[in-house]
């Protein structure tokens, strides 16, 4: 039976504000076809059903199309590199930062850069904002409990310091907790905030046709101050950064020119 995509893509964007007119559309169709099988349900009209009456199915298709994976530190060589920049490149130049976590997902990344900044005592202007199209994700992340395997790259003193262990599940502490702010964003159909020093999007932009990564892009690049840095995913390379009005510093690491 052939399955009614088009339909699926509209009723999403109408009762779910996710648009997947964006993602690539053989991953995705796989992806929603499994999540349909795995529900029971035998057509897309009929998981748009289930999905509407039923929350918890509705999380789990959130979570399978929009890929909630997450930890803390995720590549941490990466991180190491992203410290450095932030530290060698950034803060000469600027007593303050704005800071977007796009498509934090749980929070973990927005967390693991506000103990960068505790470390090294940067002021913010505003809190480190984190976005993500999945709300009930996004309160995860305002909730900031975690189980130890996402805490899996975290040291030990940063977990001593920065967490307190009850019944096998880890809470961020206050100190950390304060300095995010968890909102829902649509990268693809949302505006973008401008004006931020640093602009942290890892491991999403795989899931997006050519067309749409490259106008995501450019709007990342117009929402950084000059000299702002863009830190991507460890498995995304931009191959000619000087479009956007960037330059690379490391293989994940951009730079916007002033």
């Amino acid at each position: 039976m052939e399955l009614n995509y088009d339909f699926f893509y509209q009723w999403t964007t109408k009762n779910l504000k996710l648009n997947l007119d964006g993602y690539k559309e053989t991953q995705l169709q796989r992806r929603i076809a499994t999540s349909m099988k795995n529900a029971g349900a035998e057509s897309l009209e009929e998981y748009a059903v289930v999905i509407e009456k039923n929350p918890e199915a509705k999380q789990k298709f959130l979570d399978y199309i929009t890929i909630n994976v997450t930890d803390f530190f995720r590549n941490k060589d990466i991180f190491e590199e992203f410290e450095d920049q932030l530290v060698n490149e950034l803060l000469p130049k600027f007593p303050s930062l704005k800071i977007w976590s796009a498509a934090c997902s749980t929070g973990a990344e927005a967390y693991s850069i506000a103990m960068i900044l505790a470390k090294h005592n940067v002021k913010l202007q505003n809190k480190i904002l984190a976005t993500d199209i999945d709300e009930t994700i996004l309160q995860k992340g305002r909730d900031g409990i975690y189980n130890e395997y996402e805490l899996k790259n975290l040291e030990y003193n940063l977990r001593d310091k920065y967490f307190q262990e009850t019944k096998g599940k880890y809470h961020v502490n206050n100190t950390i907790k304060r300095t995010v702010e968890f909102k829902r964003h649509d990268l693809i159909s949302d505006a973008y905030p401008k004006n931020y020093h640093v602009i942290v999007c890892r491991n999403v932009m795989i899931y997006f046709k050519n067309d749409v990564k490259n106008e995501i892009y450019r709007k990342i690049s117009e929402a950084l101050v000059p000299g702002g840095l863009y830190f991507a995913g460890a498995t995304e390379t931009i191959y000619n950064p000087a479009q956007y009005n960037l330059k690379k510093l490391t293989p994940f690491i951009y730079q916007k020119d002033a």
